[in-house]
């Protein structure tokens, strides 16, 4: 079962899993790296986009998002977002419990570049695992490198689902996800004495971000500039999850005009550019486990960035894309423990 609270889906499944157990997905504002050739840090979270309900605007929403379902957001051209991704920590066993979950854009799995299937696959991993990969920021293109989830309009062909299938029939963002069962968790977490439950990982906090005016048309994915982010391995077996049990949500996107005319509401306020960004010395976020990562989608690196496609066509889709230098990096480790220290190791003061 998925419920919309708080601007995030909640993903539940009563009697399959230990209980209580959820796993929490929210999209999160962000910088839009600059799609220069460089790589850059993790940006940061300027706060959640707001979701609402397709079916409560049944009357005034595209066919197609009825047929589908699920949620909307707002994002206008040229914007930015990385997926926030959340486990249960379950007291009595001393860990946040594991879920496998897919993400595609336009139908198009955004670790492997192919079309969406049911399931998931090991030849090639077409899915996360949580806890493990805390965040997605964009297309796995290579070993440790991700191309930024930035929105432009369909029927122009900057998505991946322009590039790769030559249509952009769907648009938006795909999520299922998948519990591990409940006997393979108990396995290899027995029951533990209750403690008090502590978070993990902290990137970025709340803000605002840019909106920039679009076409009438959908929004889908395009790929953007190049970020340092590993998809990790999942290091369980195939059979420890439970492929009868799964949760599946549409996530449609609507430029302004339209969240205007379907909510009423307006979209959010304007974040700054990555350039102002950087001159006020604000921190980016490197995050490093040491878990093996994937190598990469040999499909998704094919594709044109969104500078690369519009100068093929003598366009300039990207405004402010000025290049940066990133000073105030913040490194973000996996603790070895739930109780251990992370011990300081920046600049002696």
């Amino acid at each position: 079962m998925i419920e919309l609270r708080n601007d995030s889906l909640v993903c539940t499944f009563p009697g399959t899993v230990a209980h209580g157990t959820k796993l929490i997905i929210s999209f999160m504002k962000t910088l839009r790296v600059p799609d220069d050739g460089r790589s850059y840090p993790l940006p940061p979270g300027l706060g959640l986009f707001p979701l609402e309900h397709v079916d409560d605007s049944r009357q005034v929403v595209p066919e197609s998002w009825n047929e589908h379902g699920g949620v909307m957001l707002p994002m206008y051209q040229s914007e930015a977002m990385w997926i926030d991704f959340t486990s249960s920590y379950v007291d009595e066993h001393e860990v946040r419990y594991p879920f496998a979950v897919k993400v595609a854009a336009g139908k198009m799995n955004a670790i492997t570049g192919e079309f969406w299937s049911n399931g998931i696959s090991r030849d090639p991993q077409d899915y996360m695992v949580v806890p493990g990969q805390p965040w997605l920021d964009g297309y796995s293109v290579d070993k440790g490198f991700i191309r930024q989830f930035v929105a432009m309009p369909l029927g122009e062909g900057y998505s991946a689902e322009g590039q790769i299938t030559g249509s952009e029939d769907v648009g938006g963002l795909q999520i299922a996800v998948y519990p591990m069962k409940k006997e393979a968790f108990e396995k290899r977490w027995p029951r533990k004495p209750p403690i008090i439950e502590k978070p993990l990982y902290l990137r970025g906090g709340s803000g605002t971000v840019t909106m920039l005016s679009v076409a009438e048309k959908g929004m889908g994915m395009a790929a953007g500039g190049r970020i340092r982010q590993e998809i990790y391995e999942d290091h369980f077996d195939l059979s420890e999850w439970d492929l009868n049990t799964s949760s599946r949500c549409f996530v449609h996107l609507a430029n302004s005009q339209a969240w205007r005319a379907i909510t009423g509401n307006h979209p959010s306020t304007k974040a700054p550019t990555a350039k102002q960004y950087s001159l006020h010395g604000l921190p980016w976020f490197d995050y490093y486990s040491d878990r093996k990562s994937l190598l990469g989608s040999d499909i998704l690196n094919k594709l044109k960035s969104v500078i690369q496609f519009g100068k093929a066509r003598r366009q300039n889709p990207l405004p402010e894309n000025d290049s940066v230098d990133p000073g105030n990096i913040i490194r973000i480790d996996k603790p070895q423990s739930l109780d251990q220290v992370r011990e300081w190791s920046g600049r002696s003061e």
